[in-house]
């Protein structure tokens, strides 16, 4: 079993800035060679080298052009997915004899959509303070601020290129603007993996991300299976609800799709993920299709704060949707964490 519940470091947490999430520059002061855009790519830097521009070599990253003054240059993101930032990932990939000494990063919580005025003007927080950068390399720094953000602005001391920037934490939504039913498993709105059999072609999380996958790479598949067991990840809702439809997708995958699936829920409040007595049928095994998204009823049941998917007896996911309505204590506990931390 992978126990993914406790992270050994927040680079397993959700990235928030991440353009999956619908993160976005809202200002750069300076992309001369390589546009910020890139920062926020969910894929790994690439570097393709001799591949000249008429701006000079290409780079999968921002680039700025070489001071000549005092100063710094800056980029301010939107979060795609605010929350609480756990940790940020300054990844300097490719970027050798052009990367920044020094960076720093900051946060801000504005609500709506501001313009860059409005966050120019607006109070920033310091996350991570004037720090050394290593090139060619990723650059972690700890955030220990449990307030939730909406906003983050790199500075990089004086000039270069930054490949990515991971905004890594937990996503904390605003209770005001969901609907009163919504895709409780979707990682935009919080919800995690805390635990599976097996990921050992794709990360279950892929599951939980929001659109459609764009290939069999962008999902969970598990290896195959040579004994009489099954498969199964654990979700951790975004709120504690009542269940009403599940949404199984199994597109891309053609010759190893599972052949059945089912789901069931528990509610920790009122025991234990680990006591398999709490746990209650929300989906009897069904029979699935290879490379088909499916949608099923769900029968009446308790509200669950942890969902398990099995899936018999092996097989690839593409994504995993369910549909509920949060219960009094649920959305109660959603609003709560909200103002707390807004």
């Amino acid at each position: 079993m992978d126990d993914l519940s406790t992270p050994a470091d927040f680079s397993t947490l959700a990235d928030l800035a991440s353009r999956t999430f619908g993160g976005g520059i809202v200002e750069v002061n300076d992309e001369f060679f390589a546009a910020a855009d890139h920062l926020l790519s969910p894929a790994p830097p690439v570097f393709a080298p001799h591949t000249f521009d008429h701006r000079g070599q290409v780079y999968d990253g921002w680039e700025t052009r070489r001071r000549r003054e005092p100063g710094h240059d800056y980029a301010i993101v939107r979060l795609g997915a605010p929350g609480v930032i756990r940790g940020i990932d300054v990844d300097t990939s490719f970027f050798t004899g052009n990367f920044p000494p020094y960076a720093s990063v900051d946060g801000c919580s504005v609500p709506g959509y501001p313009d860059a005025a409005q966050l120019r003007a607006a109070t920033w927080t310091p996350l991570v303070s004037r720090s050394p950068l290593t090139g060619d390399s990723r650059n972690l720094f700890t955030v220990d601020d449990k307030r939730r953000f909406t906003h983050v602005r790199l500075t990089i001391y004086p000039d270069g290129g930054v490949a990515r920037l991971r905004v890594h934490g937990e996503v904390v939504p605003d209770p005001g603007l969901l609907p009163e039913v919504f895709d409780v498993a979707a990682a935009e709105y919080g919800a995690h993996v805390t635990g599976c059999s097996d990921m050992f072609y794709g990360h279950p999380q892929k599951m939980l991300m929001p659109g459609l996958a764009a290939s069999m790479g962008d999902g969970w598949e598990t290896s195959r299976r040579r004994d009489d067991g099954n498969d199964w990840v654990i979700v951790q809702l975004a709120a504690p609800a009542v269940l009403e439809l599940a949404d199984l997708d199994t597109r891309h995958f053609k010759g190893n799709s599972p052949g059945r699936a089912s789901l069931r829920g528990v509610d920790a409040r009122a025991g234990s993920v680990d006591d398999p007595t709490g746990w209650f049928d929300l989906l009897e095994p069904v029979r699935l299709a290879r490379d088909t998204p499916h949608r099923f009823r769900i029968a009446p049941a308790p509200a669950a704060t942890h969902v398990r998917l099995d899936i018999f007896p092996d097989g690839g996911m593409a994504r995993l949707r369910l549909h509920g309505r949060p219960d009094g204590p649920g959305a109660a506990a959603m609003r709560s964490r909200f103002d707390a931390l807004s």
